[in-house]
């Protein structure tokens, strides 16, 4: 679950289970030219500085526990986030991606949420 840190119950939050988190996180390195396997720390040998986008502290982060993020590395996925949702809204046929969409739509809601409140988004 990923939800911002402002100890507000009511606030939004987006969550998976594990293989769902996953196969998010594949589905946006995949968008971002690369294969999150590929990567150390997801069974490869590719380091992280080779790759150059903005949802690497997301991408590269455990699943539900490490570092929260600051209100600032949400702002600067938030753009990259809404491009991708841009780009793949025409193609909401496929279940697969409709649901990726949802999943991007509500991870940019509790992003923004992070943004106004001034908190961290945490992982748990």
């Amino acid at each position: 679950m990923l939800f911002p840190g402002d100890d507000d119950v009511a606030s939004p939050d987006v969550s998976w289970s594990y293989t769902g988190f996953s196969m998010f996180r594949k589905w946006l390195a995949q968008a971002e030219g690369f294969t999150l396997t590929e990567m150390n720390g997801f069974g490869g040998e590719r380091q992280w500085r080779s790759v150059s986008t903005t949802l690497a502290p997301l991408l590269n982060h455990p699943d539900d526990d490490g570092p929260d993020l600051t209100p600032a590395q949400c702002a600067a996925m938030l753009p990259r986030l809404e491009a991708i949702l841009d780009q793949r809204q025409s193609d909401d046929s496929d279940p697969v991606i409709r649901r990726r969409i949802e999943d991007v739509r509500d991870l940019i809601t509790v992003l923004r949420s992070c943004m106004d409140k001034d908190v961290e988004l945490i992982f748990g």
